[in-house]
């Protein structure tokens, strides 16, 4: 009984085997024939008709949808046989809203060819590989199954394995062994050719050695100014200690001290000394406070970005309209550099920019946190003359988030930035709102 049941599991098995490979190899030949080759023709077609400007609003569109399919093969590369392609293409810079934008960037991600040329050549290798993968296993099944009793019904000696005169009993037995081998080999051979379809896949659509080798000279540079910056926040708070709450507490003890030997000559003074004394307490107390909020928020961590930050335009002196559609939470870290990057933006509006009125915009989108903050000040806001927007930049490539500054004078100015990230359990509360 129990060999039987191993007999009858194996045999499950190898099914399940055999008609995954023929299902696998005709998905790779579907997709290449019903989508990549149109989608590759499409493609040309598009930038060619670029000079005319039809190109200039087709071209991103359908380019964008080659990425999609390339993507769902890197997908099944890695579910299907373990082989991962990393995504190579370029983050969509804040300022490609328009055609013109999102067509230079997407004409000038090398990887946006490399997709074509995978569009193409996938549909000869797609055909031989699927038709290998799927065709082994069919001609398989057709000899053990199918070819031999035909033979016998007709009574004549035909097979898929040799032509004899007389077909006899020999001929079937043997014609249904071979038939059985054949779908029993087609399993090792299908999977290695279906992987072979996989691994030339990855070396068109994997990230090439150059753009590699930038990501690597980003992440130093960036690795490098989150070290600087955070040896720069430990001084600051060690800074705000010394000089706040240490030298009230210091102070506190004193008069402390002071009363305790007054007490007994001078009860008024001591009771002045104490007086003094409690309000030094309650000051340090709320000094402790603000270094606690200045390095995590306690509302970030209880009601997450949308809260914290409709709790942070609460305390501006200036109107803010607030709208935020999130279904989700990033993670700690990110949602931290996406408060502090809002929070240090809008004081520098409140500082600097003479607004009447600001607004901000938060929301996730294709696996980005974006983050409008503008205002109707006087404009003129330069990156590069202070430490303000660069210590935002800085932030935010920690965690390879951009920004992106447009502030002409006269206003407004519009500061957008961009977190790659992923959303965890969807919220409930309302999204949107006035701050």
């Amino acid at each position: 009984m129990e060999g039987s049941t191993r007999f009858i599991g194996r045999a499950g098995a190898l099914a399940r085997a055999t008609l995954l490979n023929v299902v696998r190899g005709l998905v790779h030949i579907v997709l290449a024939y019903a989508v990549n080759l149109p989608l590759f023709i499409l493609g040309v077609l598009s930038v060619v008709l670029i000079p005319l400007g039809l190109g200039v609003v087709l071209a991103p569109a359908v380019l964008v949808a080659i990425r999609t399919v390339t993507n769902l093969q890197r997908n099944l590369a890695m579910d299907w046989h373990g082989v991962r392609i990393p995504e190579p293409y370029r983050p969509e810079p804040a300022d490609a809203a328009g055609p013109v934008g999102r067509l230079k960037w997407v004409l000038s991600d090398p990887a946006t060819w490399r997709d074509l040329l995978w569009s193409l050549l996938n549909v000869p290798v797609a055909l031989v590989l699927g038709l290998l993968a799927a065709g082994l296993t069919v001609y398989g099944l057709e000899g053990a199954f199918v070819a031999w009793w035909v033979a016998l019904l007709a009574d004549y000696g035909w097979g898929p394995f040799w032509m004899i005169g007389d077909y006899g009993t020999a001929g079937v037995a043997g014609t249904a062994v071979l038939g059985v081998a054949l779908t029993a080999l087609s399993v090792p051979l299908g999977g290695m050719f279906l992987k072979a379809h996989a691994l030339f896949a990855q070396s068109l659509l994997a990230p090439a050695k150059h753009a590699l080798e930038e990501r690597v000279q980003r992440l130093t540079e960036t690795r490098s100014e989150t070290v600087d910056a955070s040896a720069a926040e430990l001084r600051r708070i060690e800074r705000d200690l010394h000089d706040g709450a240490q030298a009230r507490l210091v102070a506190l003890s004193m008069n402390i001290g002071l009363a305790e030997e007054m007490m007994k000559h001078d009860p008024e003074t001591a009771q002045r000394l104490l007086a003094e004394a409690r309000e030094a307490s309650g000051t340090a107390l709320t000094e402790l406070r603000d270094l606690v909020r200045g390095i995590h928020p306690p509302v970030l961590a209880e009601r997450g970005l949308d809260g914290a930050v409709r709790a942070l335009a609460l305390t501006l002196p200036l109107p803010v309209d607030v709208h935020i559609d999130l279904p989700g939470r990033a993670e700690a870290p990110v949602e931290s550099a996406a408060y502090f990057a809002v929070a240090e933006t809008l004081a520098n509006v409140v500082k600097h920019s003479g607004a009447r009125r600001s607004w901000i915009q938060i929301e996730h989108s294709r696996g980005r946190l974006l983050m409008i903050v503008g205002d109707d000040g006087t404009g003129g806001a330069d990156p590069g003359a202070g430490s303000g927007l660069r210590g935002i930049e800085r932030r935010l490539a920690a965690f390879d988030g951009t920004m992106a500054v447009t502030s002409p004078p006269g206003g407004p100015t519009v500061v957008t930035m961009e977190l790659p990230c992923a959303l965890s359990s969807p919220k409930t509360s309302p999204s949107s709102g006035t701050g």
